[in-house]
């Protein structure tokens, strides 16, 4: 059975990615995170970041956000994207329920919405991130600011994620971990 995960943050509609590829790269690369703290596998690697974040137990909730809301096939596409990944602890910060509500086919729509708020078109490494607006695939923005070093990303709800690692490399993009799931407007 092929998993099809991914770095939700993957999670992303990466239909809606290939259209946000079309757009502007320069603005991703000109405010996304500035110097993050910690820097992931830095290596080049041929697997797709749905194929990397399928390998890793900590991204097991992302990969079954990013199979239920029918992303993986997108999001193994050729990008490049960078994705910022909630890990499982950051699902676990969400309302009880939440997840098992948004895997449902129901909340496909919704599911999809909030995987593509994730992504950003183009790859951006760690030493490129600016801060600022950042505009995501899904179509919204989020902030990244920079304080002693580290990286944090306001969503449109003005909930905080920490950036935890960085710039772990796929063939087809980019993911940074994050530790908490953010929200679209």
């Amino acid at each position: 059975m092929k998993k099809t995960p991914i770095v939700a943050v993957a999670v992303l509609s990466l239909g809606l990615l290939g259209a946000a590829c079309s757009s502007s790269t320069d603005s991703a690369t000109s405010a996304t995170t500035a110097a993050p703290a910690t820097t992931a596998a830095a290596a080049t690697t041929n697997k797709t970041c749905v194929e990397i974040a399928a390998s890793n137990p900590d991204f097991s909730t992302v990969v079954t956000a990013v199979n239920a809301a029918g992303l993986g096939e997108t999001l193994s596409g050729t990008g490049p994207f960078t994705i910022f990944a909630p890990t499982n602890e950051a699902f676990a910060k969400l309302p009880a329920g939440t997840v098992q509500t948004l895997i449902q086919p129901a909340s496909k729509d919704a599911l999809t919405k909030i995987l593509t708020y994730h992504v950003v078109s183009g790859e951006v490494m760690a030493k490129d991130v600016k801060p600022g607006a950042v505009t995501t695939v899904e179509g919204g923005t989020f902030t990244v600011a920079t304080t002693g070093g580290k990286v944090t990303i306001t969503d449109a709800k003005g909930g905080t994620a920490n950036v935890t690692a960085t710039d772990i490399q796929c063939s087809n993009g980019v993911i940074h971990v994050i530790d908490t799931v953010l929200m679209p407007a």
